[in-house]
């Protein structure tokens, strides 16, 4: 199960890694504060403007945190070193997190990021391919994470088609340009708040289905994780952490460009401005959709999922959904 656990591992190529230390100008004693880390999920991107916003506005330091923000060098290990306690707290996936736990990495969602998937299958608007049903004989790009051919796999049965009826081409994360180069005819793992963007810039419209609307369970895309035994040793510190999260989210959700300012300010070497700017208008309704205050978690929705994932045999039947998260902190 452990292989499973890999998200964008390759995209990381070529892309700098990324340190933030989060100062102490709000502090006259450096003693007063506490220092904990946190490892992304990925380069610095619209997913993570609320992060830097309670940087730049010392919200961490108000709380008396001290805290690194940082770009693992390989980021599919992020729950790992969450639940070995190498790393306070990640950002990670409700998908990828469910099959830690499979694999006995005790690791728990605090915060609920993103509220539905961004996760989807997508094609050229010129192909005409707008549903799972088009899909029909053709090829598709996938970047060799068996969760994602399960969820094709639910979307084409909507549509009374199996994986048998399509050619699944092993394209790794290079799935905009095997879509852009002809090489395949849709893509599955793509979000659309990132690659339909990029592929758009390329001047190629593109269709996008999303999996929460053909048969796959709603869940969380990014959630924000912590050990368990963070959060029964030190449930102060994971307090303030989300207290102080959630206040950076608030801000970037009252003015989303202006968020992007903020993530180009602090990464400036490493920021796609154009990408990112659209990217943040369309996720921003990501951060609150259904949910009573940001950060959230339903368990339906965890438990849901879970069944899928044990009927698709990616995790075992022993996985209760129920201890992969908590509203503990957020509720606060």
């Amino acid at each position: 199960m452990k292989n499973l656990i890999k998200r964008w591992m390759l995209g990381f190529l070529g892309v700098s890694f990324i340190t933030i230390a989060i100062a102490c100008g709000g502090s006259s004693d450096d003693d007063e504060l506490t220092s904990v880390s946190l490892a992304l999920d990925w380069f610095a991107n619209s997913n993570h403007v609320g992060i830097f916003e309670a940087v730049k506005r010392g919200y961490f330091l108000e709380e008396g945190l001290d805290v690194n923000v940082y770009t693992p060098a390989d980021p599919s290990t992020v729950l790992q070193t969450v639940g070995a306690g190498r790393d306070d707290f990640g950002i990670s996936y409700q998908p990828d997190l469910l099959l830690a736990r499979s694999a006995e990495v005790p690791v728990v969602s605090i915060m609920g990021l993103v509220q539905h998937p961004l996760n989807s299958v997508m094609a050229l608007a010129s192909s005409g391919i707008d549903s799972p049903g088009d899909l029909k004989g053709m090829k598709v790009g996938h970047p060799n994470i068996p969760s994602n051919q399960g969820m094709l796999a639910t979307m084409l049965a909507e549509e009374g088609l199996t994986l048998d009826d399509v050619e699944m081409v092993d394209v790794g994360f290079s799935l905009v340009e095997a879509l852009l180069g002809g090489q395949v005819d849709a893509i599955v793992g793509a979000y659309w708040t990132h690659e339909s963007i990029r592929i758009e810039l390329q001047g190629e419209p593109v269709n996008i289905m999303r999996m929460e609307e053909w048969g796959v369970p709603d869940f969380y895309e990014l959630v924000l994780t912590a050990s368990e035994d963070t959060i029964r040793d030190r449930p102060e510190v994971v307090e303030k952490f989300v207290r102080a999260m959630r206040r950076g989210f608030e801000a970037a959700n009252e003015n989303p460009q202006a968020s992007i300012d903020t993530l180009l300010e602090l990464n400036p070497d490493t920021v796609d401005e154009e990408l990112e700017r659209r990217g943040v208008d369309l996720l921003q309704p990501m951060w609150t959709a259904g949910a009573p205050s940001i950060g959230w978690q339903e368990r339906s929705r965890w438990e849901s999922f879970a069944d899928w994932m044990k009927s698709q045999g990616f995790i075992g039947e022993d996985v209760d959904p129920n201890s992969a998260f908590t509203n503990q902190f957020a509720a606060n």
